[in-house]
């Protein structure tokens, strides 16, 4: 299976007990078995797992939020482009770059009584998603459609449905 490559920068906050780098290129792997136009590897992400401090800083500057976030996905491509890009294999082009946030990752992960592992591995294909032109922030139907995108390649990955409403 092909997907985006993965160029990573692992801030030491996220600690060594986990291997980063494989739980990212499994979730990019999930993601473009299920999202087409991801499923080549012409196509590079950055990657960086940061600090909160960073992406608090990052979320002011480019999107006039003072505060961190969980991810940030930055788009290099139009969502023309990424199909485009899709179907020339000759053509590679650098996707994005997506930037999680340590503190905020774990805190969401604690809250929703799961590990840190799989709340990265959501974050990763969320950003990807954002990244090959989907956006929830457009509207319900949106918002559905990428849900459901991101259920399906986290099911690939045996992670259960993270927008599942306990009863």
């Amino acid at each position: 299976m092909t997907a985006p490559i993965l160029e990573m920068d692992i801030d030491p906050v996220w600690g060594d007990a986990t291997d980063w780098e494989s739980l990212a290129n499994r979730a990019a792997e999930a993601a473009a078995q299920i999202v087409p136009e991801l499923a080549h590897d012409n196509l590079l992400v950055s990657l960086v797992m940061a600090d909160d401090e960073e992406v608090h800083a990052l979320n002011k500057q480019w999107r006039a939020k003072d505060k961190p976030t969980n991810v940030l996905s930055f788009p290099m491509l139009s969502r023309d482009e990424v199909l485009r890009a899709a179907t020339d294999e000759g053509a590679p082009g650098m996707l994005g770059d997506m930037i999680l946030a340590h503190g905020v990752c774990t805190r969401e992960a604690a809250e929703k009584g799961v590990s840190v592992e799989v709340h990265a591995s959501h974050l990763v294909v969320h950003g990807l998603l954002h990244l090959a032109g989907y956006d929830h922030e457009l509207g319900e139907a949106e918002a559905e459609e990428m849900e459901n995108l991101e259920r399906k390649a986290l099911a690939l990955m045996g992670i259960a449905d993270p927008y599942a409403v306990e009863d």
